[in-house]
C-alpha cells in the first residue's frame, strides 16, 4: 500500500478547495440571477380575470309568463331570455289603432271645410271665419299626430314584453323565475359578455419601467396547463390613496405610523388576450400568473 506524498495531500487538498469554490461561485451566481429576475422582469402571480357584466332589466312592468333559459346557459345576441304578460300590451295598441282613425277621421274633415272656405271669396266667407276653420284644421292635425305617436308608443311597449340578450355570453346566477313581477329598471337577469374578456394584472411598481404597451403576455391559470397568449394594452394611471380622505373638517387625513420595511405599490396593467386554447375554459374571478416579454404577441404578427 502506497503512502500519500506531502505533494500529494496538498494537490487533492486544492482539487477540493477549487471544487467547492466553484459550486459556491454557480450557487451565489444563480441565486443572483434568481433574485434580479425576481426584483426586475415583469411578472406576477397576482393576476385576474375580467370580463364585462349585463344586467338585464325590463322597460316596462309585468309578470314574466316564459323563461327561455337556464343558469349558465350560453346565448347569442339576439335570443329571447324572458317574455312579460303582453295581454294589457295588446289590448292598448288596439285602443291606440282606433285612436289614430278617429283622430285621421276628425283631420280630414276638418281639412276638407277649411279647404273649402278658403276658395269662397271674402264677399261669402269672412276673414275671420277662415282662419277660425283653419286653426281647427290645424288642431286636428296635431291631434293626429299625438294619436300616432300614443300608437307607435304601444307598439314600442308590446315589442318590449319579450326580453332579449343584447350581446353573447353566459347567464350566471340566475334567480328570474316564471310568475315573478317586472319592474322597469330593476335587474332580473345578469349576463356575461363572452367577447369582453380580459385580463389584470397587478405589478409592483419597481417593475412597471420594464412594461410596455404591446409587450407579449404569457398567461397561465391556476389548475390548467396550456397558456393564454395576449399583449399589454395598457397601464393604469392611478390608484387609491388612503392619505387623499378628508376628515370632519376637510382636511388631509395622513397616517402618522410609517414602517421601516416601504412596501412596492402595485398598479393594474390590463392584458387583452389573443389566444385561448381550446382547451382551456375562461371565466370571470379566476386567478393567473402573468410573464411579460418585450416582443410582439405570435397571435398578433
Amino acid at each position: 500500500m502506497r503512502i500519500p506524498l506531502l505533494g500529494d495531500v496538498d494537490d487533492l487538498t486544492l482539487r477540493r478547495y477549487v471544487v467547492t469554490g466553484a459550486a459556491v461561485l454557480i450557487a451565489f451566481l444563480l441565486g443572483w440571477a434568481l433574485w434580479w429576475h425576481y426584483l426586475r422582469s415583469p411578472w406576477t402571480r397576482d393576476g385576474r380575470v375580467r370580463a364585462e357584466v349585463v344586467n338585464i332589466a325590463s322597460e316596462i312592468s309585468g309578470k314574466v309568463v316564459a323563461l327561455n333559459v337556464v343558469d349558465n346557459q350560453r346565448v347569442h345576441k339576439g335570443d329571447v331570455l324572458f317574455s312579460i304578460e303582453p295581454v294589457d300590451y295588446r289590448l292598448a295598441l288596439v285602443q291606440a289603432e282606433s285612436n289614430v282613425q278617429s283622430r285621421k277621421l276628425d283631420r280630414d274633415i276638418a281639412l276638407e271645410n277649411s279647404g273649402r272656405r278658403q276658395k269662397i271669396g271674402t264677399e261669402a266667407v269672412s276673414a275671420e271665419e277662415r282662419n277660425s276653420y283653419l286653426s281647427t284644421a290645424q288642431v286636428a292635425e296635431a291631434a293626429y299626430q299625438a294619436a300616432v305617436a300614443t300608437r307607435d308608443q304601444a307598439k314600442v311597449n308590446l315589442d318590449r314584453t319579450v326580453i332579449r340578450s343584447p350581446v353573447n355570453g353566459y347567464v350566471t346566477n340566475l334567480i328570474l323565475r316564471i310568475g315573478d313581477y317586472a319592474t322597469p329598471g330593476q335587474t332580473k337577469m345578469t349576463l356575461v359578455d363572452s367577447d369582453s374578456f380580459w385580463i389584470v394584472g397587478y405589478f409592483e411598481e419597481t417593475k412597471l419601467p420594464h412594461i410596455h404597451e404591446g409587450d407579449y403576455a404569457r398567461v397561465k391559470l391556476m389548475g390548467w396547463g396550456p397558456e393564454i397568449a395576449g399583449h399589454v394594452e395598457s397601464i393604469s394611471r392611478a390608484i387609491a390613496d388612503t392619505n387623499s380622505d378628508a376628515d370632519m373638517l376637510g382636511l388631509a387625513n395622513v397616517s402618522p405610523i410609517f414602517t421601516w420595511v416601504r412596501l412596492a405599490q402595485r398598479l393594474p396593467v390590463r392584458i387583452e388576450i389573443d389566444h385561448v386554447p381550446a382547451n382551456v375554459t375562461i371565466a370571470a374571478g379566476q386567478t393567473c400568473t402573468i410573464v411579460l416579454e418585450s416582443r410582439r404577441s405570435p397571435a398578433r404578427k
